[in-house]
């Protein structure tokens, strides 16, 4: 099985995408399911599921948090574009790189030579 040694910006990159997805995930859950405001609803029965299912009240979200879910994003987009653009994919061989961005994600959790690390 092939090991990569990314190297440490590669890496950085990953690990702030990381960290930029899991905050983007904590916001999602902590805001009201709709963006715009909306009036409490109930799904009739027979949709997807045997029984309803009722929505309260959404009041949307905040200037702010559109804005803080924005910036997300943006972020999200641009160290996606670090990432898929590195100079190291170069020097991966072209059937290769699936497997190697498959073990970029997980290399902060076994090491960048792939190995596991002893807790």
């Amino acid at each position: 099985m092939a090991t990569y040694d990314y190297p440490d910006d590669l890496l950085t990159a990953q690990q702030d995408l990381n960290q930029v997805r899991a905050d983007l995930t904590a916001l999602y859950e902590r805001l009201p399911y709709s963006v715009e405001p909306m009036e409490a609803w109930q799904r009739p029965e027979g949709y997807w599921l045997a029984t309803s299912r009722a929505y309260p009240q959404s009041p949307g979200w905040s200037e702010q948090e559109q804005q803080e879910v924005a910036a997300l994003r943006e972020r999200e987009r641009e160290l996606t574009g670090v990432i898929l653009t590195h100079t190291f994919w170069n020097d991966v061989a072209g059937p290769e790189r699936p497997d190697a961005r498959s073990k970029l994600r997980h290399a902060l959790a076994t090491g960048s030579d792939g190995q596991e690390q002893e807790s």
